[in-house]
């Protein structure tokens, strides 16, 4: 069957914060704090999220949700990209290229003129999608963030 985006609903919400906490503690070892800044990510998206500006979408198939992917207005020009996220199942299957391409679009057509993500170095597969769509490394640090040793990146791209 088909895989399809739709927008997210606050009866998404308690999906997207499991899955983050728990996905990330098993692949990161992260924190409860981990799943904390998701809980406050996702409560302050669906109570005062800017309609035409910021929007994010659940990947769906035979009724089960796949993935994740948001843009959320940092300011006039820059959109955010937030709670990119897999199921393991669906890794690898051009899906994250799709969702990602979609959320591009959504940025464009929402008059931003450039895209900011923040993410970890771990995250190899997610880089190399990154630098593939001209997403352009600009920041690595390495700190302490959610119980772990972690090397914070920040990658940027015009829209």
């Amino acid at each position: 069957m088909e895989i399809s985006l739709h927008p997210v609903a606050a009866s998404d919400a308690a999906w997207l914060i499991e899955r983050h906490d728990t996905l990330y503690a098993q692949d990161e070892g992260f924190d409860g704090s981990f799943a904390a800044l998701v809980t406050q990510i996702v409560t302050e998206f669906l109570a005062t999220r800017i309609d035409g500006r910021e929007q994010g979408w659940i990947a769906w198939r035979d009724g089960r949700r796949l993935g994740s992917i948001f843009v959320v207005q940092r300011d006039a020009q820059v959109a955010k990209l937030r709670l990119f996220l897999l199921e393991p199942e669906a890794r690898g299957t051009g899906l994250a290229q799709r969702m990602l391409e979609h959320a591009l679009s959504f940025a464009r057509a929402a008059g931003y003129t450039e895209i900011v993500l923040w993410t970890h170095e771990s995250h190899r597969a997610a880089g190399r999608l990154y630098a593939r769509n001209g997403f352009a490394l600009v920041e690595s640090e390495a700190q302490q963030s959610f119980g772990q040793d972690v090397v914070a990146q920040t990658w940027h791209r015009n829209l």
